[in-house]
């Protein structure tokens, strides 16, 4: 990585940086390398470490970085592609270990108050919380929470287990038992919250996708979907089909 410091230019000092970073990570960097330090960096291009965080920032938020505890700033693999589209076959099973989606976790628990008005339920009533991960090329690159309410599966045994993928399964079989119309979703980008940031590998507030999915039944909306997609992983696409995509092309460096 050079070490000439930055003539003046009239774009942002920091976007400008990120441009001769990027430069520089296709040149002499390979994927899974660890960048030097702050310091270094900011002292071989001659600028304040607040101007080098932004270059950063955004070179992560593009997908060309990775901040890993322990490690440091990475140059990232090439993108993942995973469908975001859930088909009601994806919890025939109750979402086994074969399949991308693996239930984590199941409590009852009152819902946030935006899901609780879509679920038409009152903020103290509990609903099934159901926490699951994706997995999709060996690593995680979402964690999703499903809030189910007890009306949409009566069929659910009164008596068993009430937490653990056990109990996610059970939610998921009834789910699929009972019949879904139809969906929809939402998608915008946020920062990672400390448990989905543990899960994805990632530090809070790193950027992720969040995809918000209602299900729909014959007498409303039968679950709601928030799943935390990792940003620097993934990139959104629409199909022919309209159906929503999350995917990547191997050589394509370009910004979601």
């Amino acid at each position: 990585m050079g070490t000439t410091q930055l003539e003046a230019v009239q774009e942002p000092k920091y976007w400008h940086l990120k441009t001769v970073l990027s430069e520089a990570l296709d040149s002499d960097f390979a994927v899974g390398e660890i960048l030097p330090n702050e310091r270094e960096l900011a002292a071989r291009f001659g600028v304040a470490r607040a101007t080098l965080r932004q270059a950063l920032e955004q070179l992560e938020l593009e997908g060309r970085l990775q901040r890993r505890r322990g490690v440091g700033t990475t140059v990232a693999p090439p993108r993942v592609g995973v469908a975001v589209a859930t088909a009601q076959h994806d919890w025939a099973d109750g979402g086994s270990a074969g399949e991308a989606w693996q239930p984590v976790e199941c409590t009852d628990a009152p819902a946030p108050a935006a899901v609780a008005a879509v679920l038409s339920v009152g903020t103290d009533e509990t609903v099934h919380v159901v926490r699951r991960i994706r997995v999709a090329h060996g690593q995680t690159v979402a964690a999703e929470l499903l809030y189910v309410p007890a009306a949409s599966v009566p069929g659910l045994p009164a008596v068993g287990m009430r937490s653990g993928p056990a109990r996610a399964r059970n939610v998921l079989q009834e789910l699929y038992r009972l019949g879904l119309d139809g969906q929809d979703r939402s998608v915008e980008l946020g920062s990672a919250r400390v448990d989905d940031a543990k899960e994805l590998d990632r530090l809070p507030g790193a950027p992720v996708l969040v995809v918000t999915t209602r299900y729909f039944a014959a007498s409303g909306t039968a679950a709601v979907s928030v799943a935390t997609y990792r940003a620097d992983t993934c990139r959104l696409t629409f199909g022919d089909s309209g159906a929503l995509e999350i995917s990547h092309e191997e050589q394509t460096r370009q910004a979601s």
